[in-house]
């Protein structure tokens, strides 16, 4: 449970960090959302540093997380109800995610 919280917290962080460029280029908001940009994916790198494993396991792991959270600013920032193919493609993601980093492995 822990490693998928801080994988959310992790795709949060991103994701704010792409977002508020995203406002000033195309909405015409204020240039300073670039400050608190910048300090989400400073957030973001460092989230992805504290996981103990190899990381380009964790990085293919992230990316089914990203993709459900993704889904959910979708829903809950953009105000666009995912769909059904939504939903199923998070499933496999976040499938795909667990057995990336829950499986076992030799030593």
């Amino acid at each position: 449970m822990k490693t998928f919280l801080l994988f959310v917290a992790t795709a949060l962080a991103e994701i704010v960090g792409c977002y508020l460029p995203w406002l000033w280029l195309r909405q015409g908001r204020s240039a300073w959302l670039l400050v608190p940009a910048a300090a989400a994916l400073a957030l973001f790198v460092w989230l992805l540093s504290l996981h103990p494993t190899a990381t380009g396991r964790v990085y293919a792991a992230y990316g089914g997380v990203y993709v459900a959270v993704a889904l959910l600013w979708l829903w809950r920032v953009d105000g666009v109800r995912p769909g059904t193919w939504d939903l199923v493609g998070a499933a496999f993601a976040l499938t795909g995610m667990g057995i990336i980093m829950f499986a076992p492995r030799g030593s």
